[in-house]
């Protein structure tokens, strides 16, 4: 064989294996490949205990509906690249996009282990993700610093897009629509709710509005005679299962986090009202509103400051923690920056989870406004506790939901109390968008007469 037909012949043969092999240099990537995941969360605790007389497990007793998921609340996550050498966190849920910063995401190595390490914090809240990866894994836990010993056992899988399952089992029925539901197990006092779903074949999405506020933008599927929808934005983790039973009824399960799992049941009624968030919450008039809390740099603000005599205000009482707290601060930014409000203040008294005297509350506030760049105080108020909170507050009857907002005019009488938060996901947030726009400018006009 002549050089020149060698020469040709080795041209063809490995010019592409290089060429090829140059390709795949360049496409892999210093930590996490880009695109999407499927992660999981665990939230059954499966501790390996005697039970050799199958014993019922205690947070299942009394439930109607027999679990599928066994606890194991999906999410859909991206991991897309701003740059060569960094990325960011989509958390996806529903309509919602949830972005995890760059600078909020640390990579390393453990020596010890030979094993690469990633810890996701996520923005406002106090909590975080620390995990080892591998080629296309990420194993590790989920963790909430506020509850003791509170560590979720997490798994992610890079290429795979879908929440529940990859099944199209035929749906059962279709479940759009407004339902009324009732949450509790037998020993529990039940409480109301609404669902409002949206399906469109297998594919299912929605919320439940509740009298303290709703939960969120819910993302799942319907398989058959089953229903699942799932929530987690760093701070909820809600998990929803049901039975669509045959007399079109639906019989299910809910789980938050660790800590909580009861039943719910619903049929359908586009009539079923929740009681108004404008009547749970009163003023007790014999106590005037005042109040006076300190704020991250040290210094006290009061009610009475001359800062805010003769000033309309909002008093927003929330927590850092508080997803729906975060929704209804992203709402009023975004008032406030395209509206003229005149001289109105808002206040935020912020209740956490550590309490008034413990650095980390502190932490949480500085850590909120420094992520959230709200243009109002942040003053620390107390403890979570709603108790503890009322006693702050004791011109108020009662505090039931976080976040609660009081509209107060230019004499410092409270003209309106709104009790929890209908935010994006449900159908009642135009007309809440509506009612605080009248409420706000009935406040702005109004003059200093007694």
């Amino acid at each position: 064989m002549c050089s020149r037909t060698i020469f040709r012949f080795l041209t063809t043969v490995f010019l592409p294996l290089v060429l090829f092999s140059c390709t795949f240099v360049q496409d892999r990537y210093p930590t996490l490949p880009p695109g999407p995941y499927r992660a999981v969360l665990e939230l059954e605790y499966n501790p390996i205990v005697p039970n050799p007389k199958g014993a019922p497990i205690p947070e299942k007793t009394n439930l109607e509906f027999d679990e599928v998921t066994n606890g194991a609340l999906p999410f859909n996550m991206d991991v897309v690249y701003v740059n060569d050498t960094t990325f960011r966190i989509d958390v996806h849920n529903g309509e919602e996009v949830i972005t995890i910063p760059p600078q909020n995401i640390q990579t390393g190595r453990d020596r010890a282990q030979g094993r690469d390490t990633i810890r996701i914090e996520f923005p406002v809240y106090d909590a975080y993700i620390s995990a080892y990866f591998e080629e296309k894994v990420i194993e590790g836990v989920y963790v909430v610093n506020y509850r003791d010993n509170y560590r979720i056992p997490f798994k992610a899988f890079h290429g795979q897009d879908h929440r529940f399952t990859v099944l199209r089992k035929e749906p059962a029925a279709d479940i759009s629509g407004t339902w009324a539901v009732m949450f509790g197990k037998e020993d529990e006092t039940p409480y109301p709710g609404i669902a409002e779903f949206k399906q469109n074949g297998n594919y299912l999405s929605g919320t439940f509005r509740t009298e303290t506020g709703d939960y969120r933008f819910l993302e799942g599927t319907v398989q058959a005679n089953k229903a699942y929808l799932s929530v987690f934005d760093g701070a909820h983790l809600f998990l929803f299962e049901a039975l669509i039973k045959e007399d079109g009824t639906l019989s299910g399960t809910f789980r938050s986090g660790r800590h909580y799992l009861t039943n719910w049941t619903a049929k359908r009624d586009p009539d079923f009202v929740l009681k108004s968030p404008d009547e749970l919450t009163l003023m007790n008039e014999d106590i005037p509103l005042s109040f006076s809390f300190p704020k991250a740099d040290g210094t006290t603000v009061s009610l009475n400051d001359p800062a805010y005599n003769g000033k309309p205000k909002l008093i927003k009482i929330m927590g850092t923690w508080c997803p729906n707290c975060r929704e209804e601060a992203d709402f009023l930014k975004e008032y406030l920056a395209n509206n003229d409000t005149r001289d109105l203040e808002v206040i935020a008294l912020a209740f956490e989870q550590y309490g008034a005297d413990d650095e980390r509350s502190w932490a949480a506030v500085r850590r909120y406004e420094e992520n959230m760049q709200v243009p109002w105080p942040v003053l620390l108020a107390g403890p979570s506790d709603k108790e503890a909170a009322l006693n702050a507050l004791p011109m108020l009857n009662k505090i039931i939901s976080y976040p609660t907002l009081l509209f107060v005019d230019r004499n410092n009488k409270v003209k309106r109390i709104y009790t929890g938060f209908n935010g994006k996901a449900t159908s009642k947030f135009e007309a809440f968008e509506q009612s605080f726009k009248a409420s706000v400018a009935e406040l702005i006009v109004s003059d200093n007469a007694e």
